[in-house]
């Protein structure tokens, strides 16, 4: 009896647990949603816009430009504003305790994905440095690992496939995410089924720390806005090489082997020489013939290279 009247007194109490239960299964899915927009965007441009530029690696162009401009008026209109205020608002040290705290909780998806690339020495670094931060470093908060040695790493699932040998694929430009190429637009799916911020049940602890760690990471980028409007007259252009260079190089580890010349420059042919008259005998005593000068283009070595090597 105790029981029903307690159910009787309190008819809605069933009615407020279901509606919080489907809160958050709304909020799941709305971030889920996004993310599978997102992606979906670019991967309908990649397949709906090919051979639209003469770039191979950018054959989508008209299509990415698009999808840039976006992202820079929602950055210009909404995220930089905000950073720019958390930046003022909050003293150096503690700014730098978000970055390391975030940083310290992708230190797990890093040590997978070091994992799945066979560097298992690197992976292990990466689970002493999320122990160590996490328990001395008073939730990653103080990055007490790099101080006793532990390198930092940064890998994902992009970098992992391309590990395995899957190429770049066209580069595309996805709403919100950014620069990517098409292995990294799969990857970036893997990217945020494993992200443990991402999967965070309760709606608005996530869906805070998703919205703090955009906005720290976007900070710490503040510095580099000026260099950029400064150096590019092509801020598109700029943007996609810098992206791309780095991708390589993170996928080699800072390493990558060198890339072969442009093919225009390849395709340069040597200028014919017009061949010299042979030298007349005197009919007394031969001349002696004078030492031609080396040409700059020999054989086999094209413009770009004889100008690299300083020949010209």
């Amino acid at each position: 009896m105790t029981d029903r009247g307690a159910q009787n007194r309190n008819p809605g109490r069933k009615k407020n647990n279901e509606a919080k239960g489907s809160l958050v299964t709304k909020g799941n899915s709305f971030a889920k949603r996004i993310s599978t927009l997102a992606v979906a965007a670019g991967l309908v441009g990649l397949l709906g816009g090919c051979a639209t530029s003469g770039n191979p690696k950018d054959p989508i162009e008209g299509f990415n430009r698009a999808m840039f401009s976006f992202n820079e008026g929602l950055d210009k209109v909404i995220i930089k504003p905000v950073a720019q205020g958390y930046e003022a608002a909050l003293p150096s040290p503690i700014r730098t305790g978000v970055t390391n705290f975030f940083a310290n909780i992708a230190d797990v998806f890093i040590a997978v994905n070091n994992l799945l690339q066979g560097k298992v020495p690197e992976a292990a670094g990466d689970a002493g440095r999320f122990v160590v931060n996490s328990t001395i470093g008073i939730l990653g908060v103080f990055d007490v690992a790099t101080e006793m040695g532990l390198e930092k790493h940064e890998e994902d699932f992009g970098q992992t496939f391309g590990r395995w040998g899957v190429g770049n694929g066209a580069y595309v430009v996805i709403p919100f995410f950014g620069p990517r190429t098409a292995r990294d637009t799969v990857g970036l799916i893997l990217d945020v089924k494993a992200d443990p911020v991402a999967n965070v049940d309760h709606v608005a602890t996530r869906n805070t720390l998703l919205a703090v760690r955009i906005v720290s990471d976007r900070a710490n980028l503040l510095p580099a806005d000026k260099v950029i409007e400064e150096a590019a007259l092509d801020k598109y252009s700029y943007m996609r090489d810098a992206y791309l260079q780095r991708r390589r190089s993170l996928i080699h580890d800072g390493n990558a082997p060198r890339e072969r010349e442009d093919a225009e420059a390849d395709d340069i042919e040597r200028p014919a020489v017009a061949a010299e008259p042979a030298p007349a005998e005197s009919a007394a005593a031969p001349r002696a013939e004078e030492p031609k000068q080396q040409s700059a283009l020999e054989p086999g070595v094209t413009l770009a290279q004889a100008m690299a090597d300083g020949r010209l």
